[in-house]
């Protein structure tokens, strides 16, 4: 069985790698062990299921968990909410989206909204992070990309990316770590398969972020910009899930009142060419 086959067993073997045995309450640290993290059985005794069970779970021969020994499995690899949500959909006990469902196309009202945020840099990802409405102040905000609307993309393989974000690793990995998470959420999204597909081929370092299997949301965050017009711009961002589009995002990047980083976002503002 291939990892591609078995996508549910990578994710528990990385995910208890990561686990520091006393963090789980185990002694004897980590002295005279062949493995990173967690042995399989140590899973097995904090999930309260047996050695046998929960090996055939890692190596993809038991299709079929409850809910309840999932839930069991993630306390006891301590993950996160959102690292549970995505052990859940891998194991299939999350309901799935339809190919029909409209994840690209951006409704009327929320590009409406988006105007409302004069003040903001305001705009929507899909599920592959592709950028696919902004108010004008994000349009000025993202313009030393060009014509590349695709963050991946833009972190992994634009030569200003690196200049433009001061946090470009930070912003990397929990690029990845989200979009690792969308992946699970959205199985057969061409999007995401065909920008993970591109940037594994080109990018050494996303192809190793990939393959760590972590996933983690893109929530609040502090985001520093050197824009090559307006000079340093620091934003604080809020992440809005699109109900009407599952897998649509809205974000908008706000300034601290009276900062230099406002009068910075109101320049581009007013050099934004009208929508």
């Amino acid at each position: 069985m291939t990892a591609r086959d078995n996508e549910l067993g990578v994710f528990l073997r990385a995910s208890r790698a990561r686990v520091n045995p006393a963090d789980a309450g185990l002694s004897g640290g980590v002295s005279g062990r062949r493995v990173r993290g967690l042995r399989r059985e140590e899973v097995a005794v904090l999930a309260g299921v047996s050695a046998d069970y929960y090996a055939r779970l890692e190596q993809g021969r038991e299709r079929n968990p409850s809910a309840q020994v999932i839930g069991a499995v993630g306390r006891a690899l301590r993950l996160a909410p959102d690292a549970r949500e995505h052990l859940y959909r891998l194991a299939g006990l999350n309901p799935r989206l339809g190919p029909d469902s409209p994840r690209d196309e951006v409704h009327p009202d929320l590009l409406r909204l988006l105007e409302a945020f004069p003040r903001a840099a305001a705009y929507v990802l899909g599920p592959a992070f592709d950028v696919l409405a902004v108010n004008p102040v994000a349009d000025a905000l993202l313009s030393p990309f060009g014509d590349e609307r695709n963050m991946p993309r833009i972190l992994f393989t634009h030569p200003a990316a690196k200049t433009v974000f001061t946090d470009w690793e930070l912003l990397r990995r929990s690029t990845v770590h989200a979009l690792r998470l969308n992946a699970g959420r959205f199985p057969n999204d061409a999007g995401i398969t065909s920008v993970v597909a591109e940037l594994s081929a080109v990018s050494p370092e996303f192809s190793a972020l990939w393959d760590d299997h972590d996933v983690g949301g893109l929530t609040r965050a502090f985001k520093v910009f050197v824009h090559p017009r307006a000079g340093r711009i620091e934003l604080t961002y809020q992440t809005f899930d699109v109900l009407d589009a599952p897998g649509q995002l809205l974000l908008a990047g706000t300034p601290e009142p009276g900062s230099r980083s406002e009068e910075a976002l109101t320049y581009l503002a007013s050099t934004a060419e009208p929508a």
